[in-house]
Formats: C-alpha cells, sequence, structure tokens
C-alpha cells in the first residue's frame, strides 16, 4: 500500500508539473512582449538611462562599425539615437518565442523611422536573470 501511494504521489506531481509547464511559456511570452514593449518606449520618452536597465551587462549589438560588445559600449554606441526631442526610428515586437525552460526568448518586429516608413527588422535574443528580469543579450538589425 505504501508503494502504490508514493507512485499516485509522483504521479499526481508529474502531471502538476507538466500542467505548469504548459502555461509558463504564454506566460512568459506576455513578459518578453511586455519588456520589448517597455524597452521600444524608452526610446520614445529619450530616457538612455531607462534603455540602459534591458541591456544585459554582457550584451551583444549588432551595428554598422562592428558588433558593440557590453553594455557600456551599446550604450555609447546608442547614445546619439537618444540626443535630440525626436526619436530618429521606433519598434515593436510581432514575433515573441520562449524556450520551455524560460530561460531565454526571442523577440522579431519591425522598425519604423520617424515618419512611419519600415526601415528594418530586429531581432533580440533576451535572457531571463537571477532577478527574475528580462535583458536583451543579443541584438540584431536588418533591412526590412
Amino acid at each position: 500500500m505504501r508503494r502504490l501511494t508514493s507512485l499516485t504521489f509522483a504521479v499526481a506531481i508529474l502531471i502538476t508539473t507538466r500542467s505548469a509547464l504548459g502555461q509558463a511559456p504564454m506566460q512568459l511570452t506576455e513578459q518578453v512582449r511586455e519588456a520589448e514593449t517597455a524597452f521600444a518606449a524608452t526610446m520614445a520618452r529619450r530616457d538612455l538611462a531607462a534603455f540602459a536597465g534591458f541591456v544585459a551587462e554582457e550584451a551583444i549589438f549588432f551595428s554598422r562599425v562592428g558588433p558593440l560588445r557590453g553594455r557600456a559600449a551599446v550604450l555609447e554606441g546608442w547614445r546619439h539615437f537618444f540626443e535630440g526631442a525626436t526619436a530618429p526610428f521606433s519598434w515593436k515586437p510581432e514575433i515573441v518565442e520562449v524556450l520551455a525552460s524560460g530561460a531565454l526568448a526571442l523577440s522579431r518586429g519591425s522598425v519604423w523611422d520617424a515618419e512611419g516608413k519600415q526601415i528594418g527588422t530586429f531581432n533580440s535574443i533576451w535572457r531571463r536573470d537571477s532577478d527574475g528580469r528580462w535583458r536583451v543579450i543579443f541584438d540584431k538589425g536588418c533591412n526590412p
């Protein structure tokens, strides 16, 4: 009888765990979508300090001059985009996918110039850090 109880308990745990894993990706997908949207809002607000909070310390952002390695290099490379009263471009996530483990995610979407013309597409890899926040670890834009 004791063995049956242990087996029943183990099956109940397995079912509960599988059920939680099935729901987690949807919740995590929304978290990443919200993080990407908030990240883009920093550009609209002209807030480089808030932008920095979404960039992982070891991030790599690809640029026309080559990879920008580390948060400090990314901020230096992006500083000019935050100058002036109007944002030179904006972006919005259209596709968000999260690993079943909940550790990494991809977001992809369009980039528009200040007049609303699509000028590119972005691809960002997000990592959920130990503090629970999602931060960009890789970012690469490309032509539309």
